[in-house]
């Protein structure tokens, strides 16, 4: 089937997002390991409703809501997993992370910090450089043979760099980004990105993929003010393959173009990097809080309203993720009140926003098995793409 008929067919579709539930298990592995582009992340989450592992809980919320990724973090946690001592043994032997790294999702977003507890804002030592890069190259040896053939995709990457390297959005805090600081930096996520590709050179692999990212979150500050950050100081010195961007920044009172406008000066600070087609930026995450301080910050209606706009922009844009800070809120108020950065909130009541996804992974999936059925193989990227902008701008 030509494009025009698939698009054709998501206007059809549309109309049928009330149906029963699809159930993933239950539909063609290619449905299944599709991008659907739009997912969400358990990372910290206060609360939970069962005697699960937190992270299988979640995972498998998360999966039955329909989607095909699942952010997570790859990090020490010597109190809770106190026999784990790498990267590769909390992937490999810890149930509750080998257990969620076997599901069916088809891209995984990690936060891989390695337990060699290496440093690098005094300057990158080559001791340090040395651990990071054996640790981070055995995970990824680690995930390469042992999901060969799985059509997986894992980006491993961290939390927002600029949080690292600055301190705070703050014009007293760009003395903090000095000469050695910013160096280290540089030479901390050139390291990774060496050990990454080193990895995917040195071990045969099929049906399975790695990259490795970095995490912006103040580049507003340098495009608006030319004011120092990772977006201007360190990304265009390092090779990695993908720019997440935490962008609260941009989001908080979201308006398309500008949020397209900061996506596109993101990736032009970007080093050139072959064999990755498409865009290299994406949202690691955007979220609106039902509290702040105490006070109603948004309703429930308004955290899904300001989120539908954040995604369709980025849609439009091309963002390869799209992810929702987060499934179980993970922050508290000062009188202990949740923060309500939530897709399902501390009583179980699925908001607006789990709805708003739930909708669109069933729509989505129609999507892609229909066009399935009809061409024998699932539609491409721009034309899904564009197809899920329609049906975000269909909901307004």
């Amino acid at each position: 089937m030509p494009p025009s008929q698939c698009k054709s067919l998501a206007s059809i579709l549309l109309l049928v997002v009330g149906m029963a539930d699809v159930r993933p298990a239950t539909e063609p592995p290619t449905v299944d390991r599709f991008n659907y582009i739009l997912g969400t992340q358990a990372i910290g989450g206060k609360y939970q409703f069962t005697s699960q592992d937190p992270l299988v809980e979640s995972a498998e919320v998360i999966r039955a809501m329909g989607a095909s990724c699942m952010k997570f973090d790859l990090r020490p946690k010597p109190k809770q997993y106190p026999t784990v001592h790498s990267l590769v043994e909390l992937a490999r032997d810890e149930p509750s992370h080998r257990k969620v790294l076997d599901m069916h999702f088809s891209n995984f977003q990690l936060w891989a910090e390695p337990f060699a507890n290496t440093s690098w804002k005094q300057g990158f030592s080559k001791a340090h450089a040395e651990l990071e890069y054996q640790e981070l190259y055995a995970l990824v040896v680690h995930l390469l043979k042992t999901y060969s053939g799985t059509g997986k995709t894992f980006y491993l990457g961290h939390w927002e760099g600029d949080n690292l390297l600055r301190g705070s959005i703050s014009k007293n805090a760009d003395a903090q980004m000095t000469p050695e600081k910013v160096q280290g930096m540089i030479d901390w996520l050139t390291t990774r990105q060496r050990a990454v590709d080193d990895a995917k050179r040195d071990t045969p692999h099929q049906g399975v993929q790695v990259w490795h990212y970095t995490e912006v979150n103040h580049p507003t500050i340098s495009l608006r003010e030319g004011r120092p950050s990772l977006v201007n100081q360190v990304l265009p010195k390092v090779p990695v393959d993908f720019v997440s961007y935490s962008a609260y920044d941009v989001t908080n009172e979201p308006k398309p173009e500008e949020i397209k406008t900061v996506l596109s000066y993101i990736e032009s600070q970007l080093m050139p990097k072959a064999g990755i087609s498409g865009r290299r930026v994406f949202i690691g995450e955007y979220g609106y809080s039902v509290f702040h301080n105490g006070k109603p910050h948004h309703s429930p209606q308004e955290q899904d309203r300001l989120s539908r706009i954040t995604i369709q922009a980025a849609l439009e844009w091309g963002c390869p993720f799209v992810l929702y800070w987060e499934l179980y809120n993970n922050e508290l108020e000062p009188n202990g009140q949740q923060g309500g950065f939530w897709m399902i909130d501390d009583k179980g009541v699925k908001q607006p926003i789990y709805e708003t996804h739930r909708l669109y992974y069933q729509w989505a999936r129609q999507f892609v098995a229909a066009c399935i059925k009809r061409t024998g193989k699932t539609p491409d990227e721009a034309e899904f793409r564009a197809a899920a902008a329609d049906y975000f701008k269909s909901l307004h």
